[in-house]
């Protein structure tokens, strides 16, 4: 039964009037000054309190459902945290008809993807899956909003509390500042206040949380009536109306959820705390001031404020901090308003060495800036006119129409509020921005943090008092044993039988967009597709070379010069063409891949013309900023120093020194190391230009609103005024010729996890043996349902994830298996994914090949919906000169595999008895059991792959 409907239309009225920027000199130009942006949507509301939205999008044959929760971190209590979260991750595991980890794996089996996530405000669980399984997920869906409680165990319990304690160790404890957002929440709101905790929750909370208090924090806020639905795709109206009463009609209301009201702070007096930082290598200030909640007035003006003080090479920040004072090489200022309150916050990473002191005088005197320049009216109309293009992205898909509708609901009670939406912020004036400055920011109370490195006090603000940080301290790992309870599972009583899972139609058949191709007279190789849903255009030059081009003497060059091009033109400063792609509301970034420098670009269509205009310019007329150029290469400087404490880069930059030995270039970074930047010079970056910049090595790919010949006719000038050259492009022999198992180790003191990469040389993208191998992979770690994850992360509870996967391109990429796992869990790990990997050669199940194929081919339904993916396919079919089918031929090979076929892949690609082991960790807890583990050999390296003598490790 509905209780209620309302029919309404979804209009964004983006046109000239609202967000297309006007100046002196130039206006852009619109195709349609009435242009909208139309969503529609039916809402409705089922007798049990669910608020149900649909949108009809039969681009492709896919549907998405989303269902969003009005509970976040924010509905917990002190003593009691992290349960939020913790329960989306209890919504995984299984429920009355729905088997132990059967949810990832029904899904990927009908070709679909699912995840979750939780904030301060909210909680949302969605899926994306071809139009077929549509009455799967509504099964799945509200099995677990019905019919779940019954099955939380104790052992189910502890499973999943190990492993958001993993996710908080990943994110939290072994990252750089990453105890950064605890101290602030801590200091800027009052204990009891709902964003005064973290919503991954207190380590201590999590250990003592029970399994009867989450029942407890189910019953109170998961049921229909604290959720919204929002489905979204090709699906037949009347169908899905039936299904939805069907599937969540009968759950019954619970306990009944009040809105919560804002809660705003406001402080007394300044606050000012540091913390010395295990994994941080420089110094890092954040000021943060108590603000308002979202959709307020002043929040869309704090919104502006943040991005004029902070965003751009006019931004007073900027000036200040980077330009005059060379401090840091990004400030950034932003504004951060919630449901029930905001803050408005600072952040800047210093360049090592600095004094924290000095970043604190150099904001003050950028806010100085900012009060005698003011805001200007172009400053305004630049932020406006990205807006636009903002809104088409994040609606690009049928998931994110999802969001938008949902959050729409939650928070602002009405999924059609984009449009009062785009109105307030299309209202902010240059008098609102300075009036929330005066009001939240000038000589208001703060926040400070002055997070340093370790051993390194000197740095912080003055006066600053040492912040509570409790950091988790290793143990040896104690396996917790929990009984399962044999008593059989009580089900819900329901209308029909719940345990048999929907019959799936047929599934939708491949369909490749039509392409097209071209080559222009200088030798640019030109494709595209025309995709007609929103009227923006996706683009990318792709330059062949890259890193690959690199001199090992002086490497980073090519990195470099990705950098170096975006900062003006010979025609216009830095500043200017930052303004002039801001003004189109258009996105232009270039950066170095191991071989290839790419620029991508997204703009609205009816501003592609002016776009390439810019682009033309950019790489065409080079600027060569000698100060640009000291600024970025300080910069890189600072950014590869940093890269020294973070444990996954440094087993990345290890492992491929390990695999490609230092003879080839890949042994090297890209962005190579503090040594070879510091000898880069500008005659360095022009001879690199000069040589290895042609159309002759480059392809161009455009997907949108656009068609063949109007973008053939906006490369013209590109055609005429770049010439082609010759352009060699060096070759390295690789070769896989390791005979031994080795175990190296990486010590980094005191790391709360172990990064672990595990792999050797493998196949280039071109082998026709490539794809086949991804097929074999797929269960062994391709997926969620991989076997490694299985064990290391749902069974054991060591990992937040493990994968495998192949990698390869021209030149012959890596086998490789990697994690983070707790750290008193380091060498039982590695032996499972040793153990894994031998045994997956025994060969895999008819079931477990049934799921592979039904993933991978099913899956093809979502891959084109998005300009973004479409995108991506172009780069691939003109990188490794693929046919235009070459998804069909992958598609031939997935369905024809045997499980023959299978193992004997598996027996040739996989060898664990002469793979590279690395891991990188705390060497004092971990290193010594390694030597006992069957290895054929164990050395301990530093941060740069070179070994190390045990006496220069404290161990």
């Amino acid at each position: 039964m509905f209780k209620k409907s309302l029919k309404v239309s979804f209009v964004a009225l983006i046109s000239i009037a609202l967000f297309a920027v006007s100046c002196k000199k130039e206006k852009t130009a619109s195709a349609d000054e009435n242009a909208k942006l139309s969503v529609p949507f039916e809402k409705y509301e089922l007798e049990n309190g669910l608020d149900v939205i649909l949108h009809l999008d039969k681009s492709d044959p896919i549907v998405s459902l989303a269902i969003q929760y009005g509970v976040g971190s924010n509905r917990e209590k002190t003593g009691r945290t992290g349960f939020a979260h913790l329960f989306e991750h209890m919504l995984f595991q299984e429920s009355e008809n729905v088997p132990q980890d059967q949810f990832f794996k029904t899904i990927q089996d009908a070709g679909g993807t699912l995840n979750g996530g939780t904030w301060k405000d909210g909680t949302v669980y969605y899926e994306i899956v071809p139009k077929n399984a549509m009455e799967t997920v509504m099964w799945l869906e509200s099995d677990r909003m019905g019919y779940l409680i019954n099955t939380v165990t104790e052992a189910a319990f502890e499973n999943q509390q190990e492993v958001v304690q993993n996710e908080k160790r990943q994110r939290v404890d072994n990252n750089p500042y990453g105890h950064t957002s605890w101290v602030i929440d801590k200091s800027l709101y009052p204990e009891g206040h709902p964003y005064n905790w973290q919503v991954i929750g207190e380590l201590e909370d999590l250990q003592n949380a029970t399994v009867e208090d989450v029942k407890e924090f189910y019953d109170q806020f998961y049921g229909p009536n604290n959720a919204t639905l929002v489905l979204a795709g090709d699906f037949d109206t009347d169908e899905a109306k039936k299904m939805i009463e069907k599937y969540f009609g009968e759950i019954q209301r619970r306990q009944e959820v009040e809105p919560l009201k804002p809660q705003l702070v406001t402080l007394t007096e300044t606050k000012r705390l540091y913390h010395e930082d295990n994994f941080a290598t420089a110094p890092q200030l954040n000021m943060v001031w108590p603000t308002v909640q979202q959709y307020t007035d002043d929040a869309y003006a704090l919104d502006f404020l943040g991005e004029i003080l902070s965003e751009g090479k006019k931004a007073p920040l900027y000036k200040v901090l980077v330009k005059e004072k060379d401090l840091t090489a990004g400030p950034r200022a932003y504004n951060n308003s919630s449901e029930l309150a905001g803050d408005f916050q600072i952040k800047v990473t210093a360049n090592n060495g600095v004094d924290l002191d000095e970043v604190e005088k150099g904001i003050s005197e950028a806010f100085t800036l900012f009060e005698k320049d003011g805001v200007t009216e172009r400053d305004i109309e630049r932020i406006k006119a990205g807006l636009e293009t903002q809104f088409y992205n994040g609606i690009s898909s049928v998931l994110g129409k999802s969001f938008q509708l949902a959050n729409y609901n939650v928070f602002a009670g009405d999924p059609d509020f984009i449009t009062q939406d785009i109105e307030n912020i299309k209202k902010v004036t240059k008098g609102d921005v300075l009036r929330v400055y005066n009001k939240y920011i000038k000589g208001k109370p703060y926040v400070m943090t002055s997070f340093v490195p370790k051993g390194q006090v000197e740095l912080i603000a003055e006066n600053s008092e040492k912040a509570a940080v409790v950091e988790e301290e290793i143990k040896e790992n104690v396996t917790k044993k929990v009984e399962e309870a044999k008593t059989e599972i009580v089900k819900t009583p329901s209308k029909f039988d719940r345990s048999k899972p929907p019959v799936q139609g047929e599934t939708p058949a491949l369909k490749i967009p039509e392409m097209w191709s071209a080559t222009l007279a200088n030798g640019l190789k030109v494709s595209g597709i025309e995709q007609n849903e929103i009227p923006t255009v996706n683009f990318s030059f792709v330059v062949e070379g890259g890193h690959l081009l690199d001199d090992m003497k002086k490497n980073g060059v090519a990195n470099l010069m990705s950098d170096i091009l975006m900062e003006g033109t010979a025609n216009k400063t830095p500043e200017q063409l930052e303004e002039a792609i801001d003004l189109l509301g258009a996105s232009i970034r270039m950066y170095t891949t191991d071989e290839s420098i790419v620029i991508r670009g997204n703009t609205l269509t009816r501003n592609f013309n002016k776009t390439m205009d810019l682009v033309t310019e950019i790489l065409l007329e080079p600027r060569w900023d000698e100060a640009e150029l000291a600024r970025i290469k300080t910069k890189t400087i600072n950014e590869i120093e940093r890269s020294d404490a973070n444990p996954n880069v440094v087993a990345n930059r290890v492992f491929s020194k390990l695999l490609y030995g230092e003879d080839h270039i890949f042994s090297y970074p890209t962005y190579g190391t503090v040594d070879s930047v510091k000898e880069i010079s500008m005659e360095d970056l022009k001879s690199f230009y000069n040589k290895n910049f042609s159309p002759s090595i480059s392809t161009f790919q455009v997907v949108g609103k656009i068609d063949k010949d109007n973008v053939l006719k906006d490369l013209k000038s590109l055609e005429e005024k770049w010439a082609a050259k010759e352009v060699i492009i060096p070759e390295y022999p690789v070769a896989n010729n390791r005979d031994k198992a080795s175990l190296y180790f990486v010590d980094i003191p005191n790391a709360k996890q172990s990064v672990i990469d595990i792999g050797y040389i493998a196949l280039p993208r071109t082998d026709k043996d490539f794809y086949p191998a991804e097929v074999m992979n797929y269960k062994l770690g391709g997926s969620f349902s991989g076997n490694v994850n299985l064990i290391l992360r749902e069974e054991k509870g060591y990992t937040y994830g493990a994968r495998t996967n192949f990698s390869g391109s021209k030149i012959p990429g890596t086998f490789t298996a990697s994690s983070s796992v707790r750290t008193n869990t380091t060498g039982e790990s590695v032996q499972i994914f040793r153990d894994e990997i031998s045994k997956y050669k025994e060969g895999i199940s008819p079931e477990d090949l049934e799921f592979t194929k039904n993933a991978l081919i099913k899956s093809n339904a979502r891959r084109f919906e998005t300009q973004g993916s479409l995108l991506g396919m172009l780069q691939e079919i003109n990188e490794y000169n693929l046919p235009s089918n070459y998804i069909e031929n992958e598609e031939a090979i997935v369905k024809n595999m045997t499980l023959e076929q299978h193992k004997a892949l598996a027996n040739k690609y996989l060898d664990a008895s002469k793979m590279a082991y690395v891991v990188v960790g705390d060497a004092a807890t971990q290193y010594a059991q390694f030597k006992k583990m069957g290895f054929d050999e164990v050395k301990l390296l530093d941060k740069n792959g070179e070994e190390v003598k045990l006496k220069d490790v404290k161990l």
